[in-house]
């Protein structure tokens, strides 16, 4: 009896890892045979867990939603990552989630393991959020599109632009991308058959839950969908962009900033380059002034001009 329900947990980890698995895939990892991993599965059923199988040449196992919400199985730091990423998330940019987080985390760290609580205590004391406060994202919103993004089902909404310009977007969703301040979707545009990325908080009118074409999932520009977000919030359409010259390494500017701030560039002399945008030239002087390093601006004229109306007023100031 000990043997089964071992087993059981081993083959309940199984299919929480990975979408879909055949049954002699789960045989293999089980050392048992498929008929064992047939009888295991309706164990499963019968404690509440919804599990799918097909037969003939595509066959396989796929955990799917039940009526009711069975208990998980977390390796030791699956558990610690879910009791931090929770408690994070009580303070984060999704609206609504806060308490249902508090909630989830009070239930979990009541049956933590004793050996696991140190761990998670020291994360939490130690772990301090920075975070720029940006607009926060619907629950429901995030949700619908990690579920088509997993699930390879195509997508279709409503996109405010940035000047306000709403469009309707067909999309194969990709990767959802938290910069720390906005959550981005990469996704391939059906109708434009290119990459685009979409801030989460102006995508509206998604459908209901309901079945949608599928799609092959395609790789990344340059094979990172997280770098390739970064680039284009960079380069997105600002009043100005500017670039400036410090007298500093790349490394002591990449320290001082976030990687949505800009695209940094090393120099030859030992020096970097930072390319960026503002629509307003004194929030981007007040950035500037906080590196504490000697810097040029290159670009735009307007914030040479600015400095040097801010840096006579300063004077004035100074001397009066």
């Amino acid at each position: 009896m000990l043997e089964t329900s071992v087993r059981l947990l081993r083959l309940l980890s199984l299919l929480q890892q990975r979408r879909e698995w055949a049954g002699a895939e789960l045989a293999a990892r089980l050392e048992v045979t498929t008929r064992t991993v047939r009888s295991d599965v309706d164990r499963l059923r019968q404690l509440g867990y919804h599990v799918n199988s097909a037969t003939g040449p595509g066959s396989g196992y796929r955990l799917g939603p039940g009526s009711a919400l069975p208990p998980l199985v977390l390796d030791d730091d699956e558990a610690v990552a879910v009791a931090v990423g929770l408690r994070a998330a009580a303070a984060g940019s999704v609206a609504g989630i806060e308490d249902a987080s508090l909630r989830a985390l009070t239930k979990l760290e009541r049956t933590l393991p004793g050996r696991l609580r140190p761990r998670v205590d020291a994360l939490r004391s130690a772990i301090v959020s920075a975070a720029g406060g940006g607009p926060t994202v619907d629950l429901d919103t995030l949700t619908r599109i990690a579920g088509a993004a997993h699930g390879c089902e195509r997508l279709r909404f409503t996109y405010a632009a940035h000047g306000g310009e709403a469009s309707v977007r067909d999309v194969e969703p990709h990767t959802l991308v938290y910069t720390g301040r906005r959550w981005y979707l990469l996704a391939w545009d059906t109708d434009r058959r290119d990459w685009r990325t979409f801030r989460a908080d102006r995508i509206t009118s998604l459908p209901a839950d309901a079945p949608a074409p599928r799609f092959v999932r395609r790789e990344p520009p340059g094979g990172d969908a997280a770098a390739h977000v970064l680039r284009g919030v960079t380069a997105a359409p600002f009043r100005y962009r500017a670039r400036i010259r410090f007298a500093a390494p790349a490394a002591v500017i990449a320290e001082r900033s976030t990687p949505t701030s800009g695209r940094i560039t090393e120099l030859d002399d030992g020096g970097c380059e930072l390319a960026t945008g503002t629509d307003s030239l004194h929030d981007l002087v007040t950035y500037l002034g906080k590196f504490e390093v000697p810097f040029t601006v290159l670009e735009p004229p307007e914030l040479r001009d600015f400095l040097r109306s801010l840096a006579g007023r300063f004077l004035d100031a100074a001397l009066s």
